[in-house]
């Protein structure tokens, strides 16, 4: 009987990590982001939406997070058929 080959394994952890490859984590903060960069902005309730968060804590997450943290600019306006629009400029 033949045997099988022998696949070699990492010896360290370190090494099992560099063999993993990178998997880029979407979190809720950067789903926010990345609506509010669109041309059309985005509402709460979309953000809500989204997120799965409720509107005060997406409220907080834009005056905290975005805003005093990272530094982000957040204008809002009124769109007649939307309500009222968050954007990043």
């Amino acid at each position: 009987m033949a045997k099988a080959a022998k696949t070699t394994k990492p010896e360290t952890l370190a090494e099992e990590k560099a063999e993993a490859p990178k998997v880029q984590r979407v979190t809720k903060q950067q789903i926010m982001i990345d609506m509010l960069s669109r041309p059309e902005g985005a509402t709460i309730e979309e953000l809500v939406e989204a997120t799965g968060w409720l509107s005060h804590t997406c409220r907080g997450a834009m005056s905290g997070a975005l805003k005093k943290k990272l530094g982000l600019t957040i204008t809002s306006e009124k769109v007649d058929q939307r309500g009222r629009v968050y954007r990043l400029t």
